[in-house]
């Protein structure tokens, strides 16, 4: 298995994934419309004989009142079926964080499962003082500071952008 960046000739494949390791395709639409509107943007793809069986993505989530901060939001993250459970979306999640790093990310935030997320150092937003603009249960929005201290007297509820809303 080979993780690299998100290339634009990589749509279709993208599709594929996404349609197939969610109920229905929102998740696919919501991947269209977050490589062509937001920015900064990281997408990256797991290859096994060349084609895409994982992909996932940050994209900037502001929290109004903290415009310093840089915050990365971890949505969506699919693995096609037939290989979930087989460590692509723990080395997904691995190499997107890393990308995020890179960018000076001072934190990334997502919604997902509370079982999963910890193992890599997320906590429930709450604990920091961050919130989810959406009503979500509380152990499910999560938050990783990459740069220790980076949320030191922040709290608010983070936004996402606009094309979560078809969701």
């Amino acid at each position: 298995m080979r993780i690299r960046p998100a290339e634009p000739g990589d749509r279709a494949g993208l599709r594929v994934v996404n349609v197939a390791a969610f109920p229905t395709p929102a998740e696919a639409h919501l991947v269209d419309a977050l490589r062509a509107q937001a920015r900064p943007l990281v997408s990256l793809v797991a290859e096994e004989d060349r084609a895409i069986v994982g992909h996932i993505l940050f994209s900037p989530v502001p929290l109004p009142g903290h415009p310093a901060l840089v915050l990365m939001g971890l949505a969506p993250m699919a693995v096609t079926p037939a290989r979930q459970r087989a460590g692509i979306g723990s080395a997904l999640v691995r190499a997107g964080l890393e990308a995020c790093r890179r960018l000076a990310a001072d934190a990334v935030v997502l919604l997902g499962h509370p079982e999963y997320y910890p193992r890599f150092g997320f906590t429930p937003g709450v604990r920091s003082g961050i919130g989810c603009e959406y009503d979500v249960p509380a152990e499910a929005f999560m938050v990783l500071e990459l740069r220790p201290g980076a949320l030191r007297g922040a709290s608010g509820k983070v936004r996402y952008h606009g094309a979560f809303a078809s969701l």
